[in-house]
């Protein structure tokens, strides 16, 4: 018996229909994978690794030269490794604190004895690292998010008033202003006499250091709100469009431009976080919830780590004696790790119950950072992760150090400690 054409049109337009949504179904996962859900921690265990670099110079170990011991610019040294190899650790007592009667988002830095910090208000000021006692204060602008930089008797500031300023560090009198399109909260690097910055509009600056006259200029795809970090003759930074950007410090061409792995609803997360450069590669957080190695040669993926929420903090990066190469790292998810600098696996975390946003800090054995959520400071041993410090007072960017004090910077106060000496260390316990 024969089927006529439209009865068999009628039987076969169920198994059409089927193999549509199974096709619809089929691409809607797809889609679900491509846009929604995030891909899964990258591992590249062949990439570049340098473990010999050598670390940073520790301080002077006289008392009277400690005086002459600088840290210049945000993270210490050009690379914002963010470590300074001491024997200085806990217990500490207080010596003195000063009220800043605003915000301080970022610690200081420090020359000849004295520290230089901004005020969330636009105001610079001048503290005797000794006696906290203010030398001078200088108004640069009315909103300001970055630590200075020091370089011959010079300040080089950064504002959010879209302008940046060179200040003699002596008398804080103003040297000259660049006025700027666009506003910046990336802490200034300065080498070789020629300031270097990001700004909003994703410009990057190279300024003369003598006159602020530009030098060159970079155009990145997003807004450069990070530190730009140095190693090598080449600048490394993240931006806003979600990619991290290589260019050579003395004419701002590119080397090299990579992406992430973590990008979701089609979009890549933001690079606030300021990069590290040590051991051959660039480790930086992004507001995906990922830790990323690149190879700082060629910019090549290495690994990527996630985290529970943003990465807002700046890695510090560190071959403390008895511990493998390191990142150390805090999350908004409220833990704080450390990283495997070569693979990105977990050496340990701690829970600090609340949001990490600013960077960690190593100084001697112990990593430094501060708990947004409820405003202390905490010190681990790098060894375990085991607390070691804890003070009621800190919200970003918590410590420096000239290796024999610890200048801790709270939400509105900044504090200088000393190390207990041993007699009353012993009444304590």
């Amino acid at each position: 018996m024969f089927l006529s054409s439209s009865r068999r049109r009628r039987r076969r337009w169920p198994l059409v229909l089927a193999a549509v949504l199974v096709l619809g179904a089929g691409s809607a996962v797809a889609a679900y994978f491509a846009f929604f859900k995030a891909p899964g921690d990258v591992s590249n265990p062949r990439v570049e690794f340098r473990p010999e670099e050598p670390e940073p110079t520790p301080p002077p170990k006289r008392k009277r030269r400690s005086a002459s011991f600088t840290w210049p610019t945000y993270g210490y040294t050009p690379d914002r490794s963010r470590y300074l190899p001491t024997k200085l650790g806990p217990p500490f007592k207080r010596v003195w604190s000063v009220r800043a009667r605003s915000l301080l988002e970022f610690q200081p830095v420090l020359a000849k004895g004295t520290l230089y910090l901004v005020k969330n208000n636009g105001e610079a000021l001048a503290l005797s690292a000794k006696t906290g006692r203010v030398k001078w204060r200088r108004k640069v602008g009315t909103l300001a998010a970055s630590s200075p930089a020091y370089s011959k008797n010079r300040l080089f500031i950064t504002t959010l008033s879209r302008r940046v300023t060179s200040l003699d560090a002596r008398t804080g009198r103003i040297r000259w202003v660049k006025n700027l399109p666009s506003r910046s909260e990336s802490s200034p690097l300065v080498l070789r006499e020629r300031v270097y910055f990001g700004s909003e509009d994703g410009t990057v600056y190279a300024l003369r250091a003598s006159n602020g006259g530009q030098v060159w200029r970079y155009r990145a795809g997003g807004a450069v709100k990070a530190a730009l970090a140095y190693s090598d003759g080449v600048l490394y930074f993240g931006d806003y469009a979600g990619q991290v950007t290589a260019i050579r410090s003395r004419n701002g061409s590119r080397v090299w431009r990579s992406g992430t792995s973590g990008r979701t609803l089609g979009r890549a997360g933001n690079f606030y976080s300021t990069a590290a450069v040590r051991f051959g590669r660039v480790y930086v957080g992004n507001t995906d919830g990922r830790v990323y190695s690149f190879a700082a040669r060629n910019g090549q993926l290495a690994w990527s780590r996630s985290t529970g929420a943003f990465v807002y903090a700046a890695p510090a990066v560190a071959r403390v004696p008895g511990t493998p190469p390191s990142v150390y790292i805090g999350s908004y998810d409220g833990n704080f790790y450390a990283l495997d600098a070569r693979s990105g696996k977990t050496r340990w975390t701690h829970n600090a119950g609340g949001r990490i946003s600013g960077a960690g800090t190593v100084i001697g054995r112990v990593v430094y950072f501060a708990n947004l959520a409820t405003k202390t400071t905490i010190g681990l041993d790098v060894r375990s992760g085991r607390r070691v410090f804890r003070f009621g007072h800190g919200s970003f960017n918590p410590v420096i150090s000239d290796g024999r004090r610890l200048y801790l910077t709270g939400y509105s106060l900044q504090f200088a400690f000393e190390p207990l000496r041993k007699s009353k260390r012993k009444r304590r316990r």
